[in-house]
């Protein structure tokens, strides 16, 4: 889409890129506390607003739940580790529910073990990463999430991909508390995984909404 394209049609969208990509430069800056705190959360709350103001049907309303949660999500975890994860858990919830209402009807062999190794490997690795049931307990709805992204059939490259970015995310934050505590991968790596696996997740609901004809019949 051509720039002023997206600034006229999508300027929802293109405020989110904008706020999501410059965090990541400023993550560390001297900004004070509250205004980073609200600058990290507006990438994905815009991402919300985008799914919500322009596509007036259920499903499109469910995925702006869903990035509010993350984007609430993003700001508690500033000050509260639990609270945090906690509206994730929420929102993974959403999510799952969202794609189980859009279940891809072929699954081959294949695509149910990547299901399968969501499911399972994602939870597994997080107890072996930080050895604690709490995390673990939030990474089963992480897995589920991924999972039930992969075996819908919404797009994979968009919904599934995104989905799993978010968890490889969620296993760097992991890492961080043990193996890779002194690794500047997760510094590098967790927000733009994190950012772009939501941004892949609602452009791909969006646009799949717009081919089945939703958006028309709304």
């Amino acid at each position: 889409m051509p720039q002023r394209a997206l600034i006229e049609q999508r300027p929802w969208l293109l405020a989110s890129l904008v706020a999501g990509i410059s965090y990541w430069f400023v993550a560390d800056s001297a900004i004070p506390g509250l205004w980073l705190i609200l600058w990290k959360g507006a990438g994905v709350a815009l991402l919300g607003i985008y799914a919500w103001a322009h596509h007036p049907v259920r499903d499109a309303h469910r995925i702006a739940l869903v990035m509010a949660l993350g984007a609430l999500g993003d700001m508690i975890l500033e000050v509260n580790f639990t609270g945090g994860a906690l509206a994730f858990f929420a929102g993974h919830m959403v999510a799952i529910a969202l794609y189980f209402r859009h279940r891809r009807a072929d699954l081959d062999t294949q695509d149910k073990r990547t299901a399968v190794a969501l499911l399972i490997g994602i939870p597994a690795l997080s107890f072996g990463l930080t050895g604690k049931p709490e995390v673990t307990f939030y990474a089963l709805a992480l897995g589920g999430m991924a999972a039930a992204a992969w075996s819908s059939d919404l797009p994979r490259l968009r919904v599934g991909l995104g989905a799993v970015m978010f968890a490889v995310s969620d296993l760097l934050i992991f890492a961080r508390m043990g193996p890779m505590a002194t690794s500047a991968v997760p510094h590098l790596l967790v927000w733009p995984l994190y950012y772009f696996g939501q941004f892949l997740i609602t452009v791909g609901v969006v646009g799949a909404l717009r081919r089945k004809g939703e958006f028309a019949a709304a």
